[in-house]
């Protein structure tokens, strides 16, 4: 749905640990983890379920992924802010 994101931090040896975001940028797509053979992929795909944009990293690098769902108040439209752009503040959980 239009607003998930994933972010992924990873370890970057000696830098310190990285972020990366992977969101879903249109109506109708989705953002899926999947985590096989020491791969965590995590790629946004459309409603039939091709992908769009995918970001891999080793399973043994990745420090966390955090989802960041939109919250039910978005879809209803119940937070005037987020149907003209404001409000890209996430509530915790």
């Amino acid at each position: 749905m239009k607003g998930d994101r994933v972010e992924i931090v990873i370890d970057a040896g000696g830098e310190g640990p990285r972020t990366y975001e992977v969101g879903a940028t249109r109506a109708g797509r989705r953002v899926e983890i999947t985590n096989r053979r020491g791969v965590v992929e995590v790629s946004e795909v459309t409603r039939t379920g091709s992908p769009v944009r995918t970001a891999r990293f080793m399973a043994s690098r990745v420090l966390a992924l955090v989802e960041h769902p939109i919250s039910d108040a978005h879809v209803s439209g119940d937070d005037p802010g987020a149907r003209h752009g404001g409000g890209s503040e996430v509530e915790p959980d």
